[in-house]
């Protein structure tokens, strides 16, 4: 009797253990926190949180009701996240290879955002304007080719500028990253020794006993900021907001360019006519007389059927407005708005996004057919 009273206890509070638990992410639900609060997790890129804080933040003021809370993990774990449904969207400047989609179990949507630039920043002492490098030069560095400051190829391309004769350390990204995979999809493509001994790669092979490792683009910044004679590759946000220095680098059509808006936007200039249906493409090494060469796209990942209809709605309506109202807050934080063209594109990603058959955003049906006419 005794026995059976424990093992009815027991099954009890399993059951009632059950019962309590939260559901996983994007289960097929519709119900919310206590209070009525949505709750949405996003991972991944590092590059663009500091425009996904500030969207967050104003959207939050707006509908008090939807908390988004966005972990700046960098492009690879975004990816992984989203593939493992641990989040409700991933981010990535790296769009994701066709192998990886295929790793999906329903169809993935990459959402364009905002432009961003990585930039060469740098640590060192008596130098009061911005250097000037040509690619290959900055390739070189990072092959360990290139050992110090008054290199001839530096300084040729810097003339007048008085540089030091110590050694320089290139600092690299430790972590996978998109930013990554934007710095080497540029340098493979403009040095063939990099595409061959580096490669293009979110997470690739460092040359050994060159440079050191950070984690994020704030382990890359704080690195640079407090170690002298470094160089680095960050989103230029970091670089700005914290006063470092921002090289100048030498385009296709042979300017150096430094990576203002204007610059940036110049790298998605006519692109959207040839963008493929799922958005994904590189923008790096541009033609463009002023075009800033290692420009970027940053995507949003998700589901185009979500399972939870709350959530999913939710996030629709968020990115609906960020690429609308939320880009009046880009250019303050060193990011292009998109091109009205790709807006449009995006807008139409945005209203094939489904939970159970049916639309997430109202008006989706009647957008589409007044777009077909």
């Amino acid at each position: 009797m005794r026995h059976f009273t424990f093992i009815t206890l027991l099954v009890f509070i399993i059951a009632i253990g059950f019962a309590c638990s939260g559901d996983p992410i994007g289960k097929d639900n519709s119900s919310t926190s206590s209070g009525g609060t949505i709750n949405i997790q996003g991972s991944g890129a590092t590059f663009p949180r500091p425009i996904y804080q500030k969207w967050m933040s104003e959207y939050g003021k707006l509908n008090p009701n939807i908390k988004i809370d966005y972990q700046s993990v960098g492009s690879g774990a975004g990816q992984r996240a989203i593939l493992d449904k641990t989040a409700d969207f991933g981010a990535s400047d790296d769009p994701m290879k066709d192998k990886d989609l295929k790793k999906a179990d329903s169809e993935l949507l990459h959402i364009p955002t905002v432009l961003g630039a990585v930039v060469i920043t740098y640590n060192l002492e008596g130098i009061d304007k911005p250097l000037k490098f040509a690619p290959e030069t900055v390739a070189d560095i990072y092959l360990g080719k290139i050992k110090k400051w008054n290199d001839p190829k530096i300084a040729a391309e810097n003339e007048g500028v008085k540089l030091p004769a110590t050694d320089i350390t290139p600092v690299y990204r430790s972590d996978s990253s998109g930013t990554t995979g934007v710095f080497t999809d540029y340098f493979a493509k403009v040095s063939p020794e990099f595409k061959e001994k580096i490669t293009y790669s979110k997470q690739p092979n460092w040359v050994q006993g060159v440079g050191i490792g950070g984690k994020g683009n704030e382990g890359v910044m704080g690195q640079v900021k407090k170690t002298p004679n470094t160089l680095g590759y960050v989103e230029v946000a970091y670089a700005k907001e914290n006063n470092l220095p921002v090289a100048l680098i030498k385009n296709k059509a042979g300017n150096f360019v430094e990576p203002s808006i204007e610059n940036i936007s110049a790298a998605a200039d006519g692109v959207a006519d040839e963008m493929p249906d799922d958005l994904r493409v590189s923008i790096t090494n541009a033609g463009g007389e002023n075009t800033y060469p290692i420009s970027s796209f940053t995507y949003i990942l998700l589901y185009k059927e979500q399972k939870n209809a709350t959530k999913g709605k939710a996030l629709v309506d968020f990115l609906w407005w960020a690429i609308h109202d939320g880009s009046q807050f880009a250019k303050d934080l060193h990011y292009a708005p998109l091109p009205e063209k790709v807006v449009k594109k995006v807008e139409g990603k945005l209203n094939s996004i489904t939970a159970k058959g049916k639309p997430l955003r109202e008006g989706a049906k009647s957008e589409a057919k007044s777009a077909g006419e």
